[in-house]
């Protein structure tokens, strides 16, 4: 993995799903939690979007925010947003949770900037699945299974981006 900046003295990361309530404000908190405690040292702008605007300003699914709760990260004031173009611009990288995702960065994408669109669990190195799977029709195990794919592949970015610095 190449690091590139768009500011010299940050990474900006944007964690994109499809609603933005369930994975990618997940991964936002977690991040920036991990970045913090384990890895004060790094810069990071962390923020998070939906690919579909469905819930524009409302808070993560209720779920989310009690399974982020009990392991210490705090969703609650977080507010959907939908991507917007200038996105790829202001981040390093956009993080998306799924193949379906994705592929609706890439069509947002100005061409120059398609590259920034990654999937979050390749470019943190996970060899075994692809996808962080989407919670919101599970239960409360699945909520368990986003957090535990989102901290293992937040420690192994954070790895990277230590390394980079």
């Amino acid at each position: 993995m190449t690091i590139h900046k768009t500011s010299p003295s940050e990474t900006r990361i944007l964690f994109v799903c499809m609603g933005n309530i369930c994975r990618s404000p997940s991964a936002e908190a977690v991040l920036r939690e991990l970045a913090r405690r384990e890895f004060p040292q790094l810069r990071l702008a962390i923020d998070s979007a939906g690919t579909h605007g469905y819930h524009i300003g409302k808070p993560p699914d209720p779920r989310s925010i009690e399974a982020g709760r009990a392991r210490g990260y705090d969703l609650a004031p977080l507010r959907a947003r939908q991507v917007a173009r200038e996105d790829f611009t202001r981040f390093d990288w956009l993080l998306a949770m799924d193949d379906a995702n994705l592929s609706r960065l890439h069509h947002l994408a100005p061409r120059e900037s398609v590259n920034r669109a990654r999937l979050f669990l390749g470019f943190a190195g996970e060899s075994v699945r692809a996808d962080v799977p989407d919670p919101y029709y599970g239960g409360p195990e699945d909520f368990e299974l986003v957090l535990d794919l989102l901290e293992s592949a937040s420690r192994r970015l954070l790895l990277r981006l230590a390394a980079a610095v």
